[in-house]
């Protein structure tokens, strides 16, 4: 309980300092979100206007100050690109975003635990080299070319599976596959190297040679030990996920909080970018959290 709490507060301390970096560095980058809207044949009185409506013209500390007493009453942060309250575009476009990483990490957990099991207990042989071979290239595979792959055999060359958008099933099979496909390495090689730590432990020398069987040996020592730092990696990827499908989600326009995060940057849209950054935060917060109980149950040492 005590290495929960001191988590959550480590956790909401780098939240605020993120959030309040974000906040002073994108105002840093170049362009006017008032001139975006306004468009190019906007005269330089209407653009001031803008600027002054959206609170632009006001001093860094000032909207700094305003924002926060805004994001305190929660529908009063509008989007300045649109123009409707940021929580609502984000209640719009969070379940795509669950969806897909539950989908894409279900996946990865399902292939890397079998193949991290197998390539541990057959050490030094073709399955183990295999698996560990799958695993680097897996790793080393760019996301976006994986995908741009994907839609140019699967989507355009044999029109299995649409190249982009939701509302089907098959809208969700690439974007999850692209998505297993980054997290598989490093969760396979994780459990096997956990795996492997656990069979050369003084006690399972001694179960063996007690003569226990091997199947009674998995499933009572090393199944449960070696679980411990696979749910952390797990939780941990599905954490860093929630705010890291931005790409994935961008090249099969798929409609969550990655692709409307790129919008907002694109369009300087400060309060859905910062509000954005809050929603990733407290999401890896969360997980976090949740990570730490389930370890906790899963190891009585650590209670």
């Amino acid at each position: 309980m005590k290495r929960t709490l001191v988590t959550m507060r480590d956790s909401l301390v780098s939240l605020v300092i993120l959030f309040t970096a974000v906040f002073f560095v994108i105002r840093i980058v170049p362009g006017d979100p008032a001139q975006l809207l306004a468009g190019i044949s906007a005269s330089p009185e209407q653009v001031e206007l803008l600027r002054t409506q959206l609170g632009l013209d006001l001093p860094l500390w000032r909207q700094y100050l305003r924002f926060l007493a805004e994001l305190g009453q929660g529908s009063t942060v509008t989007s300045i690109l649109n123009g409707r309250p940021v929580f609502d575009e984000i209640a719009d476009r969070l379940p795509y975003t669950l969806l897909l990483i539950a989908c894409g990490m279900g996946l990865a957990t399902a292939l890397s635990v079998p193949m991290g099991f197998v390539a541990a207990m057959r050490r030094n042989s073709v399955a183990d080299t295999l698996v560990t071979s799958l695993s680097v290239a897996a790793t080393s595979i760019p996301a976006f070319w994986l995908a741009l792959v994907m839609i140019d055999f699967i989507a355009v060359r044999w029109g299995l599976l649409p190249s982009s958008g939701a509302g089907t099933w098959r809208h969700l099979v690439m974007p999850s596959v692209v998505l297993a496909a980054t997290q598989m390495g490093v969760i396979t090689r994780l459990i096997r190297a956990s795996v492997i730590e656990v069979l050369n432990a003084d006690y399972i020398r001694t179960a063996r040679s007690k003569g226990i069987a091997t199947f009674a040996i998995l499933h009572h020592h090393v199944f449960r030990n070696a679980a411990v730092p696979a749910i952390t990696v797990i939780g941990l990827q599905t954490g860093l996920l929630l705010g890291g499908a931005v790409v994935t989600e961008t090249v099969f326009s798929w409609p969550g909080l990655g692709r409307l995060l790129i919008q907002s940057v694109m369009h300087r849209d400060y309060p859905m970018i910062q509000t954005l950054i809050l929603v990733f935060g407290i999401g890896f917060i969360v997980i976090n959290l949740a990570v730490d109980l389930i370890v906790a149950a899963v190891d009585p040492r650590l209670r």
